[in-house]
């Protein structure tokens, strides 16, 4: 009798786990809301990877390939119409690598965002403006302020 009971406990859990996995897979009448253009206010309680990283796809996906593959020297990035890059560098970076990194970014965002002038900002961990790279598609030269 004890058998029983459980098997037929043991089954109703499995149906209703069964029922809740198909239910939650095929519920297509879930529509997405749309996100807005500009950035909003983050609470503190938000970590780095909560964040938007662009305002388009391609600058989302571009955004979170930076953060991701710089092995912790950028904390959070963000492209804002597939032409501005603003990097916020971690503290172990020293002053002296700022300008190759900036270089890099550059290089790595031309690739992905071809044919047009580009402008890399590199933010310390403070968030205070360090050095800005603005590439001129023309003449494929990068100027730094």
């Amino acid at each position: 009798m004890i058998l029983i009971q459980q098997s037929r406990k043991i089954l109703t859990t499995l149906v209703l786990i069964l029922m809740l996995t198909i239910t939650t897979a095929c519920g297509g009448g879930v529509t997405q809301v749309e996100r807005p253009t500009t950035p909003s206010v983050i609470g503190r309680d938000a970590t780095y990877a909560e964040l938007e990283r662009g305002n388009s796809p391609s600058g989302q996906t571009f955004g979170n390939w930076v953060v991701q593959t710089s092995k912790g020297l950028i904390q959070d990035a963000y492209v804002r119409d597939n032409n501005k890059l603003g990097v916020v560098i971690s503290p172990q970076v020293s002053p002296n690598e700022v300008r190759p990194l900036a270089n890099s970014l550059v290089k790595g965002f031309r690739k992905n965002f071809p044919n047009q002038d580009l402008q890399v900002l590199i933010y310390g961990a403070d968030k205070q403006l360090i050095l800005t790279a603005q590439y001129d598609g023309q003449t494929n030269q990068i100027k730094y302020t």
